[in-house]
Formats: C-alpha cells, sequence, structure tokens
C-alpha cells in the first residue's frame, strides 16, 4: 500500500469519526440539568447513572437515575422500565412541567433512543 494511499485511509477515517460523534447527543450531569433546566428543554441529551426509583406497567413508566451530582426522572414509553439499582445510560429530550399517574414532574428526560 503505497504512502498516498495510507495518508487517504486515515484522512477518510477521521472524517467517518468526525460525523459519528458529530450526530451524538451531548452527555450531560443531572447537576447541570437541575441548575437550569430552561437551557436544556426541548433538547436531547445523555445522561447515565444507577436507577434509584422505578415504577411502571405494560412497557412504560418513569424511573429515577442518581448520577452521583443528582437525581432526574426518566420517562420510558416503549422501551421499558430498569429494575431499581440498574446501571443505565439514557437519551432523550428534556421536559418541564410534565403529568404521569397523577404524579407532577417539574423536569423529566422523555426517553428517545434504546438506553444502552
Amino acid at each position: 500500500m503505497s504512502t498516498a494511499t495510507q495518508k487517504f485511509l486515515f484522512a477518510a477515517l477521521i472524517a467517518i469519526f468526525t460525523v459519528l460523534l458529530a450526530g451524538c447527543p451531548p452527555r450531560v450531569s443531572i447537576e447541570k440539568i437541575n441548575r437550569d433546566p430552561g437551557r436544556y428543554a426541548g433538547k436531547e441529551v445523555t445522561i447515565a447513572g444507577r436507577v434509584s426509583s422505578s415504577f411502571g406497567a405494560l412497557g412504560s413508566g418513569v424511573f429515577q437515575i442518581d448520577d452521583g451530582t443528582g437525581t432526574m426522572w426518566v420517562y420510558s414509553q416503549s422501551y421499558g422500565v430498569p429494575g431499581n439499582g440498574a446501571k443505565v445510560v439514557v437519551t432523550g429530550i428534556i421536559k418541564q412541567g410534565f403529568s404521569l399517574g397523577g404524579r407532577s414532574f417539574a423536569t423529566i428526560l422523555t426517553e428517545t433512543q434504546r438506553r444502552h
């Protein structure tokens, strides 16, 4: 393989990697979201942590994530609800003033992608 071919392949890999990273929502600490929820409202973000509380039925419900900086409730309509103590990474859209099952949540993340 010639040096020119190697340089081209390297540049192509860098470009592909950059495009893939640009499409990923940023990972944000829960503390930052809770400190200024208006800044994140309507935006897709990723949070990670341990499930500290959950309730749901028939594949939908809410669960609370604790990332060590704070806690946030996550609404899952299509992806099920993980059990307490599970480590999760969740991507979704931040919403304010959300109600579900007679409970109100000031700030919540509505899950938009299957968690990992």
